[in-house]
């Protein structure tokens, strides 16, 4: 049994959430360039090109690359041999959240109440948590900073079996075809199917943490995600809304075993801006 002390967690949780909103991943940056070498729009590709622009200014002076720093949802990966000891588990996260949205000077969107009040919490706490279990006596941590702006373009549907593939791939495309300009496109699409109603949500975030450059292990899932990215990007909206060919940078599916009267479908499409880093301790 190994024990980590929860309060050495929150330096590196400030750290995560820090990073993720300062730094985007190489995987966005290639695929955005390999997009605009494809790209016809002249508009659509000046767009691209301050994208671009804008990630590396944003790594060099260290500041946000975009002003929505997003809700802070944490993927937790806690090994069954570790013992957390000296504290809250869940208050460290947060305390690490409170602390690198306040030294990164992100901005803090988080209001107490969905409704009636709405008041600001002022630290972007608390974070949306994920702990699963797995072996070992590590502990991996992902910070996934979530823009409002794709959050709200996100959907969720309870189908039967019987709409079939055909069915699904066509909700996913008017999810995005609805979407327009709104969530800043080119978008990431993350498609849980299967498991229920709450389950196939958590699966198209999870779906969002795998890098552009890695393809679906599954080659008929793999074929079915690029079926849904040519489609998606024949749509026409391109970067920003303003047209071209470069609607979505990729499209990930994760599934699960599900009812046999249902087929739960999720779709959470994710910016350009797709902000997540990790650790393993």
């Amino acid at each position: 049994m190994r024990e980590i002390n929860v309060n050495d967690l929150i330096p590196l949780v400030k750290k995560l959430s820090i990073d993720a909103n300062y730094y985007i991943g190489e995987d966005i940056i290639n695929k955005i360039k390999e997009f605009r070498e494809l790209e016809e729009s002249p508009t659509a590709v000046e767009i691209l090109d301050v994208m671009l622009e804008n990630y590396k200014l944003a790594a060099e002076e260290r500041m946000a690359v975009c002003q929505d720093t997003g809700s802070a949802v944490v993927f937790v990966e806690l090994g069954q041999d570790v013992h957390l000891t000296r504290g809250d588990f869940s208050e460290a996260i947060n305390e690490g959240v409170r602390q690198g949205y306040h030294s990164g000077y992100l901005r803090k969107s988080i209001v107490n109440d969905p409704i009636i009040e709405r008041i600001n919490t002022n630290d972007n706490t608390p974070a949306i948590i994920y702990t699963d279990i797995v072996r070992g006596d590590k502990i991996k941590i992902t910070v996934a900073p979530k823009g409002g702006g794709s959050e709200n373009m996100s959907e969720i549907k309870m189908m039967t079996a019987a709409v079939g593939l055909e069915g699904v791939i066509e909700f996913v495309v008017d999810r995005i075809k609805r979407s327009g300009g709104n969530p800043c496109p080119p978008v990431i699409i993350g498609i849980g199917l299967g498991g229920n109603f709450e389950q196939s949500a958590l699966l198209s975030k999870k779906a969002l943490l795998r890098r552009l450059d890695e393809r679906n292990p599954d080659p008929k899932w793999d074929k079915i995600e690029n079926e849904i990215l040519q489609k998606v990007n024949k749509l026409g909206i391109g970067p920003q809304g303003l047209g071209g060919t470069t609607t979505a940078l990729g499209v990930s599916i994760l599934t699960k075993p599900c009812h046999l009267a249902s087929m739960p479908v999720a779709v959470n499409v994710q910016c350009h801006a797709a902000r997540h880093k990790s650790i393993i301790i």
